[in-house]
C-alpha cells in the first residue's frame, strides 16, 4: 500500500533534476531537495497532473528526521516498490502464458492449468525462502552506509540518490559486473538523457504499480476489473498468505507452537 500512496506523492529525481547554474548545488547532488523541489518535480513528470498529495506525506517528520529525510524515504520507497511492480508485471503476464525455462528444476512443478498466483503456490518453501534471502540481502546492500561509501555515495535519507543501488565494490561478492547497469551504459549518456530515463522510470513503476494490483485484483475478485474479465483466470487463494498453501513442509513453519 506504501507504494500505491506514495507513487502520487513522490517522485525519482535524479541529479541532473536539482542541478542549476550555480556551482554550489551541484556540489551537493541531493541535498536542500525539499518540498519546493518535489513539487517542481511532480509537475516535470506528469504535468497533467502534477503534484497530488491528499494524504499530506510530504508535511510528515519520519522519525523526527526532518523534511529532507521524510522525502528521500518516500521517494525511495517508489523507486523500489516500482521496480519491483515491474518485475511482477511482467512475471505475471509470463507465468499467465506458461512459459518456463527448459531445464530441470521447481518449474516442474508447474502445469499448464495453473494461473500466475498458483505458480508461486506450487513453489516448495525452501525455494521461496531463498528468493526471499536474496532479495533480502539486495535490500541490505542499498541501505548499508559501507557499500554506499565504497561508491562515494550517502544514504538517500543523508542527502544521497534515492533508488541508487550501490556497486559490489565493498567487495560483498566477487562478482565482474554491478548489479543496476552491468555493462555500464549510463556512462554513455548525457545528464540530460540520465533525468529523462530516470524520470520515465518512475512513470512506469507507477503504471506497473496500478496495472500489478490490477491483475491481482481481477483474480481475487472477479467482474472488479471489467478490462480484464476473461483474461485473467480466478484465484481462490489467499495473495496475503503467501507461505501458506506451500506444501507438506509448511506445517513445520507454522503449525501451533512452531517457528513463527
Amino acid at each position: 500500500m506504501l507504494s500505491l500512496v506514495s507513487s502520487s506523492t513522490t517522485a525519482f529525481a535524479p541529479v541532473a533534476a536539482v542541478q542549476s547554474s550555480t556551482t554550489v548545488r551541484a556540489a551537493a547532488p541531493q541535498m536542500g531537495f525539499g518540498k519546493a523541489e518535489l513539487i517542481e518535480l511532480a509537475k516535470e513528470q506528469n504535468p497533467v497532473i502534477g503534484y497530488y498529495d491528499p494524504l499530506g506525506l510530504a508535511d510528515l517528520n519520519m522519525w523526527d528526521q526532518g523534511e529532507e529525510a521524510t522525502i528521500g524515504f518516500l521517494r525511495h520507497a517508489e523507486i523500489k516498490h516500482g521496480r519491483v511492480a515491474m518485475f511482477g508485471f511482467v512475471g505475471y503476464i509470463v507465468h499467465s502464458n506458461h512459459i518456463t525455462f527448459p531445464v530441470p528444476g521447481p518449474q516442474s512443478l508447474v502445469t499448464d492449468s495453473m494461473s500466475a498466483p498458483e505458480v508461486w503456490d506450487s513453489l516448495p518453501f525452501i525455494c521461496k525462502l531463498q528468493i526471499i534471502g536474496f532479495i533480502g540481502c539486495l535490500e541490505h546492500i542499498s541501505e548499508d552506509k559501507n557499500f554506499l561509501a565504497a561508491d562515494g555515495m550517502k544514504h538517500y535519507m543523508r542527502g544521497g540518490k534515492p533508488g541508487y543501488m550501490p556497486t559490489f565494490k565493498a567487495n560483498v561478492h566477487p562478482l565482474p559486473f554491478n548489479y543496476f547497469d552491468p555493462f555500464g551504459t549510463s556512462k554513455k549518456l548525457t545528464e540530460e538523457q540520465k533525468a529523462k530515463k530516470l524520470n520515465a522510470e518512475v512513470n512506469n513503476g507507477r503504471l506497473a504499480m496500478i496495472g500489478l494490483f490490477g491483475f491481482i485484483s481481477a483474480a481475487c475478485v472477479p467482474g472488479s476489473v471489467p478490462a480484464l474479465d476473461g483474461i485473467i483466470p480466478p484465484y481462490s487463494g489467499d495473495v496475503m498468505a503467501p507461505f501458506v498453501p506451500a506444501g507438506p513442509d509448511v506445517s513445520f513453519w507454522f503449525g501451533p507452537g512452531k517457528f513463527w
